[in-house]
This record gives structure tokens, C-alpha cells and sequence, in this order.
């Protein structure tokens, strides 16, 4: 797959992203049927196909339980390889999640992934939304992500978005957006058109709403027909389902307007 350009970071992207959220965590989670999590010998393999299949964006969280330290033992000498997306915000205690978006949680939490992550820097780093977007995006907070870069711990930031009006103030400060975008759910389209006049990045989230989606192709190509849309975050453990999903996405792709 040909690298996209992730808005103005300078950041190059593969279309598709591989969500890690089942790297460590089945618990709490809303896909249509259950799974255990893979052996670490199977997540290798894993990244090894999408690397082949030209997939360079990882996305993590530190409410994803294990994921950001499998991965940290998974990409330890293939660190410039990746892309990877963090968050920070959520964490998931005791089978329930828990939020908080002070400045001084987003400092303990950045150092942590880090420190799993075995790395020096986060490619991308959002704010992980209960759904109080335009709270949670205080000035201080946006001041504080803002600082992470000018001291080299992230390459980019931003936020994961549930609200139309979030996702628009969060690009007005800060450089890309987790977004929903369905042919079922357009709310947050404002963001994304926002997002291509501005220059800025969009991932896409729910892309396939969590398995849910009858009409894979349809859903891929409802998503990159937006001129906005930088890539979609899908996570799999499957790797049929990971060569399917970049068949469509190249499809799609070559079918869209945008």
C-alpha cells in the first residue's frame, strides 16, 4: 500500500492501521462474539504479514491491558518501522473503564507508555474520550499535549473523539482526530470536511463497527470516499481477515474520488 500523508505532521501513514486493542485485552469489549488473547509468537507473525502487506501504523492505549507491553517486547529492534498511535485518558481497572484528563495523569501516563512501549518517543498521541469533549479539551490540557511535542516525547497529537464539536476543537490546537465514520453514522462528518480544508489528520475508528458491519467493502468505501480521511484503524487478530481488509481498502481506494 502506498504511505498517505497524516495531514501537516510530516508523519506518512499506510492507509489501514492495526488496532492492538486485542493484544491484550477481551474483556469489556464490544466485538459480536468472544477470543482469547493470542500467544505473542502469533502477534509476531501477525505484524510480520502486515509489515509484508505494507501496514506501518499501530495503534495502542494504555486501556488496551496488555497491549502496549507486548508490543514494547514485539517491535524492540523494528522500532522506525512503525507508526505507532497512543492515547491517554482511559485506563481499564477491574473490568470497567476509569478516566482522567489532568495535565498530571497525561505526564505519568506518556512516561509509562513509554517506558512499556520500550521507545523514546510516541509517533501520535490522543486524548482517549469518555464522550465530554469540549470538557475534557481544556486549554491546559491542550497546552500541556502541546508541550510534549516541543520536547520530542511525541511526533503529533490530538484527540479520539465521540462529539462533532470536539473533533473540530481539537484540530483548531492540535494536528489529527480519531473519528467515527459509517455509512450508518455521519455526525462527525463536520470533522472530517474540517479536517480536509485545514490540512489536518483523520483516523477513522468503528470503520467496521466492531465486527458488526454486514457490507465490509461498502463500509471501506463509504470511508475513503472522504477527501479527509488519512487512514482507518482496524483491529484484527486474524490474518485472513488483515489481507481481506487491505484487498478492500486498495479497492476502495482506487474506486474513491477523493
Amino acid at each position: 500500500m502506498e504511505l498517505r500523508d497524516l495531514g501537516d505532521t510530516g508523519i506518512k501513514i499506510s492507509p489501514l492501521g492495526l488496532g492492538t486493542v486485542k493484544f491484550g485485552r477481551n474483556q469489556g469489549v464490544k466485538y459480536p462474539s468472544g477470543f482469547e488473547i493470542p500467544e505473542e509468537g502469533d502477534l509476531a507473525s501477525l505484524l510480520s504479514l502486515a509489515k509484508d502487506l505494507g501496514i506501518n501504523l499501530l495503534d495502542t492505549a494504555p486501556a488496551y491491558g496488555t497491549s502496549e507491553e507486548r508490543l514494547g517486547r514485539l517491535l524492540h529492534d523494528q522500532r522506525p518501522d512503525w507508526v505507532i498511535v497512543g492515547k491517554a485518558g482511559e485506563e481499564f481497572e477491574n473490568g470497567a473503564s476509569v478516566y482522567n484528563f489532568t495535565p498530571e495523569h497525561f505526564e505519568m501516563s506518556l512516561q509509562r507508555s513509554l517506558k512499556r512501549l520500550g521507545t523514546d518517543y510516541i509517533d501520535v498521541l490522543l486524548l482517549h474520550s469518555d464522550g465530554s469533549d469540549l470538557e475534557n479539551l481544556s486549554d491546559e490540557l491542550i497546552t500541556t499535549m502541546q508541550n510534549f511535542k516541543q520536547r520530542g516525547l511525541v511526533r503529533a497529537i490530538g484527540a479520539s473523539t465521540k462529539t462533532p464539536e470536539g473533533g473540530i476543537r481539537a484540530l483548531e490546537f492540535m494536528d489529527v482526530v480519531m473519528a467515527t465514520y459509517t455509512p450508518a453514522y455521519t455526525q462527525e462528518k463536520p470533522v472530517l470536511d474540517y479536517a480536509a480544508t485545514h490540512n489536518k489528520g483523520v483516523l477513522l475508528k468503528k470503520v467496521l463497527s466492531s465486527g458488526h458491519t454486514a457490507d465490509v467493502e461498502a463500509a471501506f468505501a463509504h470511508a475513503f470516499a472522504h477527501p479527509g480521511t488519512s487512514a482507518a484503524i482496524i483491529g484484527t487478530i486474524n490474518p485472513a481477515h488483515l489481507q481481506e481488509n487491505v484487498r478492500l481498502i486498495k479497492k476502495a481506494l482506487a474506486e474513491s474520488p477523493a
